[in-house]
Formats: C-alpha cells, sequence, structure tokens
C-alpha cells in the first residue's frame, strides 16, 4: 500500500512540475504554440520552475533532515539562523548597490552570507569534539533573532528601492529567476541532496538513539556533522536563489511521512520531489491571483502551509500521537 501511495506523491509532484510551465496570468495551450507563447516559455517560465523546484527540493529534503539529526518534529531549515544571515547579507548588497559580479551579485552574497552563518552556528553546536543538536539548535534560534533584528535595521534606514527588493527577497521573490542562476543553485543542492541520500541510512539509526546507532558502526558525531554540512550547503543555495520561504521544510516533510512512512531512505527523495511541487505551486498562485502584480511565494507558502500545519498539529498527526 505504501508503494502505491509513494507513486501516487511522485506522479502529482511532476503533473504539478509540467502544469506550472502553462499556467499563470495568461495560460498557455502546449499543444498550439504561438512564437510569442514559445519565447514565454523558454526565457521566463522555465527557468522560473527550474528554480523554484530546485528551491523547493532543496528545503524539502533539508527539513526531513534537520528533524532527523534534532530529533524535534517542528525544526525546519530556518531554525538554525541560515536563511536569516543570507538574507542579512542580501539585503545589505541590495540597499549598499553593490553589484560587483552583476545580477549575479545578490546570490553570490546570500550564498556567502548563508556559508559564513552555518560555520558559525556549527561552532557553537560543537563542543568536546562533537556536534551536539542541542547546542546546535538554540545557536541557531539566538543567531536567528540577532540577524533579524539587523535586517530590520537596515531596512529602516535604507533607502526606498532598497528597502522595497530586501522586503520581496525576505519573502520569497522568483521574479528576477533566469537561466544564470540554474547551473550554480543546481551543482550545490544536488551535492546536498547526495550527501542527504547517501547517509539515509545513519539518520534512521540516528532517529533510535546514539547508542542504537554506535552498536550498528555509525560514527555518531561524523554523520550528525556530515548531514549538517548537507543541511547547510542546500539551505544555502536555496537562499541564494530565490529568497527566504518558510514552511516548505516544516510542512513538506510531516505530509510525506504520513503516506511513505519514516524511513528515511524514501523520505528524502520523496519530500524534496514534493517541497520543489509545493513551491512551484505556491509560485504561479503568487503571479496569478492579482496579476499583473506578483505576490512574494513565501507569503502564499505560509498562507497556505501555517493553517494545514496547525490542523495537522491539532489532528497530533504530525507527532504521531
Amino acid at each position: 500500500m505504501s508503494a502505491i501511495k509513494i507513486v501516487i506523491l511522485v506522479c502529482i509532484s511532476v503533473l504539478i512540475f509540467f502544469l506550472t510551465l502553462f499556467l499563470g496570468p495568461v495560460v498557455i495551450n502546449p499543444f498550439n504554440l504561438t512564437a510569442m507563447e514559445k519565447e514565454i516559455l523558454l526565457s521566463i517560465r522555465l527557468p522560473r520552475v527550474i528554480v523554484a523546484g530546485l528551491m523547493g527540493m532543496a528545503l524539502g529534503a533539508s527539513g526531513t533532515v534537520l528533524q532527523g539529526i534534532l530529533k524535534n518534529p517542528l525544526a525546519d531549515p530556518y531554525i538554525l539562523g541560515i536563511s536569516g544571515g543570507a538574507a542579512l547579507a542580501a539585503s545589505f548588497g541590495m540597499v549598499s548597490g553593490a553589484y560587483l559580479f552583476g545580477a549575479f551579485s545578490i546570490p553570490l552574497t546570500a550564498f556567502i552570507g548563508a556559508v559564513a552563518v552555518s560555520i558559525l552556528v556549527g561552532a557553537f553546536g560543537w563542543k568536546h569534539g562533537r556536534l551536539l543538536p542541542d547546542r546546535l539548535l538554540l545557536a541557531g534560534i539566538g543567531l536567528g533573532f540577532l540577524f533579524s533584528a539587523g535586517l530590520m535595521l537596515l531596512i529602516s534606514v535604507s533607502s526606498h528601492e532598497g528597502s522595497r527588493r530586501a522586503m520581496l527577497w525576505i519573502f520569497g521573490d522568483l521574479s528576477s529567476a533566469d537561466w544564470s542562476l540554474i547551473p550554480f543553485g543546481l551543482a550545490f543542492i544536488a551535492a546536498g541532496l547526495f550527501i542527504s541520500a547517501s547517509r539515509a541510512r545513519a539518520l534512521n539509526a540516528l532517529m533510535l538513539g546514539d547508542e542504537f546507532a554506535h552498536s550498528l558502526g555509525f560514527s555518531v558525531h561524523r554523520e550528525r556533522l556530515f548531514l549538517f554540512a548537507a543541511v547547510s550547503l542546500m539551505t544555502a543555495a536555496s537562499v541564494s536563489l530565490g529568497g527566504t520561504i518558510g514552511f516548505i521544510g516544516l510542512l513538506i516533510p510531516h505530509i510525506v511521512r504520513y503516506f511513505t512512512g519514516g524511513d528515511n531512505r524514501i523520505l528524502i527523495p520523496v519530500s524534496a520531489l514534493c517541497g520543489g511541487a509545493f513551491l512551484c505551486f505556491a509560485d504561479v498562485i503568487g503571479r496569478s491571483i492579482l496579476s499583473p502584480m506578483e505576490i512574494p511565494s513565501g507569503i502564499i507558502t505560509a498562507i497556505i502551509g501555517a493553517p494545514y500545519f496547525l490542523y495537522l498539529l491539532r489532528k497530533r498527526d504530525v507527532l504521531g500521537a
């Protein structure tokens, strides 16, 4: 039965990826394309769908891994403060107007900020030669608050245009997605997914306790370090592609786990696929519902994700109780 559910999830996700290419403010008929519609598909919609898919895949997989290594069902990629550091770095670049690398400057700045914060969080979480989940979690929360305060300060003293761009970035803005960003994001997110998937058995063992994992021959602290590095890599790349988007890493693993069970060998790739489809779906809603104005995708994911997550919490399915 679970195999059938997995196939259904995968098919629905693939269908959403396909449909979002043709849906939007203007619905395109794939069987009767004009020259202008082909240009829209290839130059605007296809790279945007790919970027949204990559971001959602990174966040879905990261949430799954974090909930495992922190043993916290409410863990999310942004709980570690990585997104806050990336958003602060990107917003500083927007406000200062420093574009040394052209359009690639902001994604690069965000990635550097996210990697720097990942190292900082890891340093706070590292004690006595090992990575401690509780210290990691508390360090991320504390740094997240600090970066949020810095971000609000930066926006409050910046120019109107700089503030507007920074706010869009904070809430997940995919309007600037283009082909130039895809190789960069694909490389780092694929690396993070590969590390996560290859350590899935170790993550299964860690969720059952450190002593159990050690008895199976896993180096507990080394595995946590590898998995944390994978999450940092994917989250950093995701934020650098299109800003900060919440709830995907929190919500998607719970939904997928309900259908597939708790085996991370299946849960990680399916959560990645469903996360990508969810963000593509949210992006279509954001650019269609109030056309020609766009609503940032992060707002749509919060509007969809928060009530549904509260529903799951109320039903106690989230905590398996």
